[in-house]
């Protein structure tokens, strides 16, 4: 979740939606999003909502004793402005920051209130990211006994000197202890987070990397390319001339080796950056986003949709408590989605699936391009679907401009 906030349209005092957000509510999936933005260290890489210790200091709402209550306040408040919908929640995804720096309990307790208020699907799932050294095999048991079936652990590389690079602080050796804890636990699945073209990383580095993930055999792998964002103390040192950017040519060596040694140990893509053991790994909450579902996003900064009604919160984890604790709104400003940035929106999120874009999303302009787009060998029609090939998933923002122009 991007640290910065868009700017928008003022937000209700209570929260309270347009009647069309309301409209066929859930219809295409419902989730959660729980956002705990606390770090035991600020990643240079990192542009995200996140705060350690040190930062945060004793500023009132923004301990980590405390944050739990406003997360379920906010669950609460959510249930309010949701009215009565009887829409059970069928994903929940605690992601971070570094969800598992707060105590299995307080995880816990948030989920709770969660089903409490909206109620759980029976096939609920329930992921929470962590890193390896933020977890014991205890703290893996009490979250499974509350009803997590899903883990991210955040490996990113098995290389030490590309984990220092990323200010990353965990023992790589650590990965393969925390996935077995996991399984013993009784995890439903493992997921691991990479990241590949980290500056000073070699391609010989890159396959170590997939070569252990591997051989932890996980249900799921996300695999994504360094984006160096403006304002990190990784762009700074970029400008200073202490790391060179990443190498468009590099990153698309790496993912096409990503996608054959992927493919070759079982994992199928199924989303550009993400690639699933079954079917039935693909992690569901992303989906629900990727598909233009409905989620409201707890916490601070974090973003909500529904019904075409996006709307995201205060950044600052004393502000979103003040709220709270105020009975009034977290949110910092909405925006209400028109019938073409809806379209717009399923264009850039759908195509990007391997299940692919439906093509009656297309208008005139995008059908004169699919004839140039196919012959390019960028994408394929698969019945009344658009799918890109591994040429195209390369160069998927390109695909989209075209078929917008």
């Amino acid at each position: 979740m991007p640290s910065a906030l868009p700017v928008g349209d003022p937000v209700p005092p209570d929260g309270s939606l347009p009647s069309s957000a309301l409209t066929g509510f859930g219809q295409r999936g419902f989730g959660f999003y729980v956002h705990v933005p606390f770090c035991s260290v600020r990643c240079g890489y990192c542009d995200f909502n996140t705060y350690t210790a040190e930062e945060l200091g004793n500023q009132p709402g923004a301990s980590r004793l405390t944050y739990a209550g406003a997360a379920i306040a906010e669950v609460r408040h959510a249930r309010r402005v949701l009215g009565e919908a009887a829409v059970p929640v069928q994903t929940v995804f605690f992601g971070g920051g570094t969800p598992t720096l707060l105590k299995p309990f307080d995880l816990a307790s948030i989920l709770a209130a969660i089903g409490a208020e909206f109620g759980l699907a029976d096939d609920v799932e329930v992921t929470t990211e962590s890193n390896p050294d933020s977890v014991t095999l205890e703290d893996l048991e009490k979250l499974r006994a509350a009803g997590f079936t899903r883990i991210s652990f955040g490996m990113q590389s098995a290389v030490p000197h590309v984990l220092a690079t990323l200010d990353r602080t965990h023992d790589p050796r650590r990965v393969p202890a925390v996935v077995n804890w996991a399984r013993a636990a009784g995890f439903e699945q493992v997921s691991l987070d990479l990241i590949y073209g980290t500056p000073g990383e070699s391609a010989q580095d890159w396959q170590v990397t997939l070569e252990a993930a591997l051989a932890c055999s996980p249900d799921h792998i996300s695999a994504y390319s360094l984006i160096v964002e403006e304002g990190t103390a990784m762009a700074r040192q970029v400008r200073r001339g202490e790391l060179a950017l990443p190498d468009e040519d590099d990153l698309a060596d790496k993912y096409l080796a990503t996608d054959q040694a992927l493919s070759a140990a079982g994992l199928r893509w199924y989303e550009v950056s993400n690639w699933a053991r079954y079917d039935e790994y693909r992690c569901r909450h992303n989906l629900i986003y990727w598909r233009g579902g409905d989620w409201w996003g707890v916490g601070p900064g974090a973003h909500s949709h529904a019904g075409g009604v996006r709307w995201w919160n205060v950044k600052h984890p004393s502000a979103y408590a003040a709220r709270l604790a105020a009975k009034e709104s977290p949110a910092h400003a909405r925006e209400v989605l028109d019938h073409e940035s809806r379209r717009l929106e399923r264009m850039l999120l759908e195509l990007r699936l391997r299940e692919g874009l439906p093509a009656d999303v297309l208008d005139h302009h995008g059908w004169r391009a699919v004839g140039r787009l196919v012959k390019g060998g960028l994408l394929t029609a698969e019945g009344e679907r658009l799918v890109l090939t591994i040429r195209g998933r390369l160069l998927a923002d390109g695909v989209v401009r075209e078929l917008l122009s």
